[in-house]
């Protein structure tokens, strides 16, 4: 679990009280996304066209594909820029584009999700990019994802965990099975101003408490683990997530790696990750599970499989 990790982003007349301005105002959004410059100089990214952006005082980078797919869909990074990248990568052949914000090794505290409101405006509205993006938390990524998902579910097409913490009272917390971090649980406890360690661990606000509205919206969930990962430990974690999730009635489709630990993370072969963000995000949730969303389901891959 290293540290590495980044857009900001009159009164109406009296007269003619029965005419509305919605559809000008739809207009000029439409306009202003189509004609949007992106700033500064890009860079390469494995090939591909990297902006570099400030938003709300925090660095940022958007990585768009050669040929963006219909509506604009796109992934959203939530920690360790090109950190294992494949199912990333693959994403932008398929026409998604990349995005990250840096708000730096916070645990997903309010503080620094903050930051996230004003990224998504900004793609969204300036640079038209879909309402509905996937959220993409790798290990400690997790905390970030869902607490933003859980508070702005109208603004979410699916969430993807990769050996993702849903409990930080396990990592970094070392409660229950995991060994925890102690320097992290220290730097965590300053992040969301806790006074007590007791007042850290009665927090209700870990992934695996805050469900239920994620499952009101239908927002379907893949999430991939190695069932040898001591760190960051399924029972704990991934498995609480699932069993949850799915009593509250929503898609939890589940990818395990045999024999992995916390690393690597990702898959040599994505397509299972990828064709499930694919079908479940640039578009709203449907109110009912789809074949797409294959709730419930367990793929167990051998060593082979997913090195």
């Amino acid at each position: 679990m290293t540290k590495l990790n980044l857009l900001f982003l009159t009164g109406a007349l009296a007269v003619l009280p029965m005419i509305s301005t919605a559809p000008a105002r739809a207009a000029d959004a439409q306009t202003t996304a189509a004609t949007a410059v992106w700033p500064g100089q890009p860079t390469d990214y494995h090939g591909y066209i990297c902006h570099h952006l400030t938003v709300d005082g925090c660095e940022a980078v958007v990585v768009e594909p050669k040929t963006a797919a219909p509506g604009k869909p796109w992934i959203w990074r939530a920690m360790f820029w090109d950190a294992f990248p494949s199912v990333d990568l693959a994403l932008l052949d398929k026409g998604f584009h990349l995005a990250y914000i840096e708000v730096g090794n916070t645990f997903g505290a309010p503080d620094a999700m903050a930051h996230w409101d004003p990224f998504y405006k900004l793609l969204t509205e300036t640079y038209g990019l879909s309402q509905y993006p996937a959220l993409e938390g790798l290990s400690r990524g997790g905390l970030y994802i869902y607490r933003w998902a859980a508070v702005n579910t109208d603004k979410v097409g699916c969430i993807y965990g990769d050996a993702a913490v849903c409990d930080f009272k396990n990592w970094p917390g070392g409660k229950n099975k995991g060994p925890g971090s102690p320097g992290d649980w220290a730097e965590l406890m300053r992040d969301y101003h806790f006074n007590t360690e007791a007042e850290a661990l009665a927090f209700k606000g870990n992934p695996i408490d805050i469900l239920t509205p994620i499952a009101k919206a239908h927002i379907p969930i893949i999430h991939v683990y190695g069932d040898a990962d001591t760190d960051c430990i399924p029972d704990d974690n991934t498995l609480i997530a699932r069993g949850r999730y799915l009593k509250l009635g929503g898609a939890f489709f589940t990818v395990v790696k045999h024999g992995c630990a916390h690393h690597p993370h990702g898959l040599s072969n994505p397509t299972l990750a990828v064709d499930f963000i694919m079908a479940n995000s640039g578009h709203k949730p449907p109110k009912k599970k789809t074949a797409a969303e294959r709730s419930g389901e367990i793929v167990t891959l051998q060593p082979g499989e997913w090195q």
